[in-house]
């Protein structure tokens, strides 16, 4: 069974729903939670080796590359840009392909692990504001831009990942 942010679980995951929130910062936070959760569900109930499997040639993608190269966005964008510091990247500081090339099945655990850990620092950033216009630490844009930069990746990579869950071994679905 796979790990995921929250653990390894024996059963179907608890996934956040689509949003029903009509305020702004519901709704986008709603988004990403799903967005989210629709990335963990993909590598739900695979192998370390299925998740390294490279399976819509003559893409190198794989759900783990994908899941650390989220890992790598949502430092950058939520965590550095919101918290003003900037601690650098998780994976890719010395090596600009290392979030997605070149990974092997002992990477699985510690990788997974990352992810829930910069998901749950982004959430903790994000709770300090109350307004989504407000600017971040730099001055230069509200905190909506970095948050709907995130949404869009997880979106976007999302679809890449549900054709390399197929492949794999069949399974479909958000």
């Amino acid at each position: 069974m796979a790990s995921y942010p929250g653990g390894v679980h024996n059963g179907p995951m608890e996934r956040s729903p689509e949003p029903e929130a009509l305020d702004e910062t519901g709704a986008v936070l709603g988004w990403l939670a799903f967005h989210r959760d629709a990335l963990a569900a993909k590598c739900e109930g695979l192998t370390a080796a299925q998740l390294v499997t490279a399976s819509a040639p003559p893409s190198s993608l794989t759900l783990l590359g994908l899941v650390r190269h989220l890992t790598e966005i949502e430092r950058d964008y939520l965590v550095n840009e919101l918290s003003g510091r900037n601690t650098g990247f998780v994976y890719t500081d010395d090596d600009e392909d290392a979030d997605i090339e070149r990974l092997d099945a002992s990477m699985v655990g510690d990788s997974m692990a990352r992810w829930g850990d910069e998901r749950a620092e982004a959430d903790a950033i994000l709770g300090r504001y109350d307004d989504l216009s407000a600017l971040g630490p730099s001055g230069k844009y509200p905190v909506r831009v970095y948050v709907l930069k995130v949404l869009q990746e997880y979106a976007r990579h999302n679809g890449h990942a549900d054709i390399i869950r197929e492949r794999i071994d069949g399974v479909r679905g958000e």
